[in-house]
């Protein structure tokens, strides 16, 4: 077992964290300028182009962010230990993150999408609940990222 926050696979699985952090955050921010062009009353074929009627699977790239820390935990050795306190938020952070995730803003984004497919448009106050909903999922996401770069 390598254990080292200066070893290569270390660092392989830091920059995975990274990036699978930013790309998360990417897809949350598009879908949250989505959801204000259905506020602001979007065309009903950039309302379809933005909301297809199938699943957001992209969105599940958030569920790498537990694998890929988890494994820089076990990698890092004495550097790196779960008990940590900022270790404990970050993912009691991206618990919050993933229950609301699942429980508010990709059912909101389903039923925004099954309502463009069956009536060719949403209703701008669906657009606005679902961007407040992902306002809340990045507050979240912002602060699990502050905590684990400040680490305090």
């Amino acid at each position: 077992m390598l254990a080292s926050t200066s070893s290569p696979a270390y660092g392989i699985f830091l920059a995975l964290h990274i990036v699978v952090a930013v790309a998360a955050l990417a897809i949350f921010v598009v879908m949250r300028t989505s959801a204000a062009a259905v506020a602001k009353g979007a065309s009903p074929a950039d309302q379809a182009k933005r909301f297809p009627n199938r699943p957001n699977l992209s969105a599940r790239l958030f569920y790498l962010l537990p694998i890929t820390g988890m494994a820089m935990t076990g990698i890092g050795g004495s550097a790196m230990k779960l008990s940590q306190g900022w270790l404990i938020a970050g993912l009691i952070l991206w618990v919050l993150a993933a229950g609301h995730l699942e429980a508010r803003v990709l059912p909101s984004e389903r039923k925004m999408a099954a309502a463009i497919a069956a009536n060719g448009t949403a209703d701008p106050a669906a657009g606005k609940k679902l961007g407040l909903s992902i306002d809340v999922l990045l507050t979240l996401i912002i602060v699990a990222a502050i905590v684990m770069i400040w680490q305090p």
